[in-house]
């Protein structure tokens, strides 16, 4: 690791001499602006030779080729490096970790990744450098725009929380933290077949199967269960409908009402914490640490989710002033950039949603247990529920949704739909309250219910009391390049036709850019 230069094969080297306007000029000091007054992207005229392409979603656009390329949410355009503003004054250092940890993940996920891992390795992990010559030798850069075009969006900031909690049910610890639920069954939205009509299925242990060539008049057969597919929802980004069984039908997941007035019976209780607020931040953070009367701190993160879509309760949504402007798309809440400069430090405050207080709170039911009072709930009305699941002995960042440790100040949780999960991203924005450019290559390694839309970033601060303040003043407005492995196949269908929003030019059009078994997964 500690080797003093990037060592390359020299065939890629003389590929690269012969292509030298792919990389491109020095970047003159005054480039180190905010995203606001950043130099439009310059597109890349003669990219450096790129790796044979692997297999992948479609032949025809390549990293390190393809000029421009489109999914439906996005439209990805090549830039020189020297086009992001402040790419060559970031201390790359800092990001390597993150990378490394990306690195075994992404090692299986086809040859491009585990060639340009491998020779990862063979980089010194102290020169910022030498690190910033193997991204730019390795990967290609493509600016992300959304689906008018526009190149800026919004990049909000998160943390890890801590509240406090108990194992025993003892006033005031009264609201569960719930692990995955054992009665909590699946399937895959591509077998269902098209409609809204009801078909037979069976349950083999937590998958559903639709049972092919049978009608609802064989209901009657021992082990087939009904399921009505107009009350389900199929636009999940992996798929899966969360289901459970009904006497003989096959019903939606219980929503959070349902969790918290009748109780989750087949899920086990890691804790009990005192504040069903602080809980429901924590579900949307997707982790966080839980600190005992004793001292002792258990760490939980993300393990399932009920199905139900996330739709928070916003303070001043429905006003003209709107201090989270929001839209929904889809299936998801998306926010929208706004130049709200209200600092309500009273509100709650988390991943760019200011999120109204319960009108009325009170006790929830818990499974085996006498409720301290009358049980209506938390108040809470998003009907998503997210359930945790205890990790042991992680020393350092919470682990996200790409199953590796986060790296504070580094991290980022993404739309894996056009931005895939472990990639290189570098982001142009503003620090929280300064107003300083915030320039870096970050590595995306997390996504949540509330991180929707194509040029959006939620940045990851990490734990304590500074990180919680930053993270719930992070409003910001940003732009995002991805880098791409060279040779990478990526979205299969191109077009330099204008879109308006929500309509995309032909069927062909992919919703994610590298469809991943259980991040993003195209029809």
């Amino acid at each position: 690791m500690n080797t003093s230069s990037t060592t390359y094969p020299v065939a890629i080297m003389v590929a690269i001499a012969l292509a030298g306007c792919a990389i491109g000029p020095k970047t003159p000091a005054s480039m180190t602006t905010a995203a606001s007054t950043a130099p439009a992207p310059v597109p890349v005229e003669a990219a450096a030779p790129a790796r044979p392409a692997t297999s992948g979603p479609g032949a025809g656009n390549v990293a390190g080729q393809a000029r421009t390329f489109s999914t439906q949410l996005a439209t990805y355009t090549a830039v020189n490096f020297e086009a992001m503003p402040g790419w060559r004054h970031d201390d790359f250092a800092e990001t390597w970790p993150a990378f490394l940890g990306s690195c075994k993940v992404l090692t299986g996920r086809g040859d491009a990744w585990k060639e340009v891992c491998e020779r990862a390795r063979r980089v010194s992990d102290k020169s910022s450098p030498a690190i910033r010559d193997f991204f730019e030798t390795e990967f290609a850069a493509y600016q992300i725009r959304d689906d008018d075009r526009k190149p800026d969006g919004v990049v909000t900031g998160y943390f890890e929380p801590e509240i406090s909690g108990n194992r025993s049910y003892a006033p005031p610890f009264i609201y569960p933290v719930y692990g995955q639920p054992e009665d909590m069954l699946f399937v895959d939205a591509r077998k269902l077949p098209a409609g809204n009509g009801t078909v037979p299925v069976r349950v083999q242990g937590r998958d559903v199967i639709v049972q092919m060539g049978l009608s609802t008049r064989d209901m009657g057969a021992p082990g087939l269960y009904a399921l009505d597919l107009s009350t389900i929802t199929r636009d999940t980004l992996d798929r899966r409908v969360r289901l459970r069984i009904d006497g003989k039908r096959l019903m939606p997941y219980y929503t959070r009402e349902e969790i918290e007035t009748r109780g989750a019976p087949n899920a086990k209780v890691l804790a009990f914490v005192n504040s069903a607020t602080a809980l429901y931040e924590m579900q949307i953070q997707g982790s966080g640490r839980i600190r005992m009367p004793s001292g002792e701190v258990v760490r939980i993160a993300y393990a399932e989710q009920n199905g139900q879509p996330f739709r928070p309760t916003l303070v001043g949504a429905a006003n003209s002033k709107g201090k989270s402007a929001v839209r929904t798309r889809g299936g998801a809440i998306e926010l929208d950039p706004d130049d709200d400069d209200d600092e309500d430090l009273s509100a709650v405050k988390t991943r760019g949603f200011t999120l109204a207080k319960p009108v009325e709170s009170g006790a929830v039911m818990v499974p085996g247990r006498k409720a301290t009072g009358d049980v209506i709930g938390s108040g809470i009305k998003d009907p998503s529920y997210v359930f945790f699941k205890e990790t042991i002995g992680a020393a350092g960042g919470p682990v996200g949704a790409f199953g590796v440790p986060l790296s504070a100040g580094r991290s980022i949780a993404v739309d894996p739909r056009s931005t895939p999960l472990g990639f290189p991203v570098f982001v142009s924005t503003r620090a929280p309250g300064t107003g300083a450019p915030m320039q870096r290559l970050t590595i995306a390694q997390d996504t949540g219910g509330a991180i929707r839309g194509a040029v959006r970033a939620d940045y990851f601060f990490g734990n304590g009391t500074q990180a919680a303040a930053n993270a719930r003043r992070m409003k910001e407005r940003g732009q995002l390049w991805i880098l791409l492995p060279r040779g990478l196949a990526v979205a299969a269908a191109s077009t330099s036709t204008l879109r308006t929003r929500g309509g995309a030019v032909g069927a062909d059009l992919p919703q994610c850019l590298v469809p991943v078994e259980g991040q993003c997964v195209d029809d």
